[in-house]
């Protein structure tokens, strides 16, 4: 649970520290795109669900994502508790990073990642076949948020941040 997890990860003062969620699309489609946000840079990822959301799906999309990063930046993930998550364990063994997950119906403990979806349905509306939107488009939209300057950073970019915590790491 979100209890257990270590102070460090609170004060966004350690990298590597991820909040995810997925963003649903149309019941039609049962599509969905899954979403990564680091805590100290607020750097975007975006994980392409082609068919569906199931666990084995989710997955799998998480540990090719997570595991194409440095091992500094893959010290935890925060999510909530939805089925999409029932391998955590296969995550964790496959990656390195434990996963806790926050209390029932309490999403402002994934703040950061709540925020990013409602930047993200500027792109991704509610209600849509979000399977229409490939690898491509995603990666589009993420570098796009990734490029966008933030006030917390001194308007620094969540990409120039998260180059300088990957070139000067905190073990």
């Amino acid at each position: 649970m979100i209890s257990d997890r270590p102070a460090e990860v609170e004060d966004r003062a350690v990298p590597g520290h991820w909040e995810g969620d997925l963003i649903i699309g149309s019941t039609a489609s049962k599509s969905a795109i899954g979403t990564l946000v680091e805590r100290t840079s607020g750097y975007v990822m975006l994980l392409h669900l082609a068919e569906d959301h199931t666990a084995r799906t989710v997955a799998a999309a998480m540990i090719t994502a997570m595991n194409t990063l440095p091992e500094q930046l893959r010290r935890s993930t925060t999510w909530d508790q939805g089925a999409e998550m029932s391998r955590h364990q296969e995550i964790t063994m496959a990656t390195g990073m434990p996963i806790y997950f926050c209390e029932p119906h309490s999403p402002w403990q994934r703040g950061s990642n709540e925020n990013t979806n409602g930047l993200l349905r500027q792109y991704f509306p509610k209600s849509t076949d979000l399977s229409f939107h490939g690898p491509g488009i995603l990666e589009n939209v993420a570098a796009e948020l990734n490029r966008r300057p933030r006030k917390r950073h001194g308007y620094r970019t969540p990409a120039e941040v998260l180059a300088e915590l990957i070139s000067n790491p905190v073990n």
